[in-house]
């Protein structure tokens, strides 16, 4: 399993309209192959600064869907309420998981 981290800094204004797509979106997450969980965080100092944080069942469901012209769609709606690109870091376990 992996996780993935996407930061996204929302434009001023677009608050509201940037969670109701993004709740959309991870509603229909749960039909993605691969995809376990999800979870989106807002930054209690900044709250236009948003992360997302999901977990996959390998790197190549994730990678499979960010190149997805589905992914791409949903971006397209949700890429105007962005101050900048959003940012993606897909991480794997260093240790065994259980081994702590």
């Amino acid at each position: 399993m992996i996780r993935v981290i996407i930061e996204r800094q929302i434009a001023q204004e677009m608050e509201r309209t940037y969670e109701e797509h993004a709740r959309q979106a991870l509603k229909n997450a749960i039909e993605i192959p691969g995809f376990v969980s999800g979870e989106s965080l807002k930054d209690e100092r900044d709250p236009n600064h948003r992360v997302i944080l999901s977990s996959w069942r390998s790197a190549a469901d994730w990678y499979r869907w960010q190149s997805s012209p589905e992914r791409r769609e949903m971006m397209g709606r949700i890429r105007p309420m962005l101050e900048t690109d959003e940012r993606i870091v897909v991480l794997d376990y260093a240790l065994p998981t259980g081994n702590l």
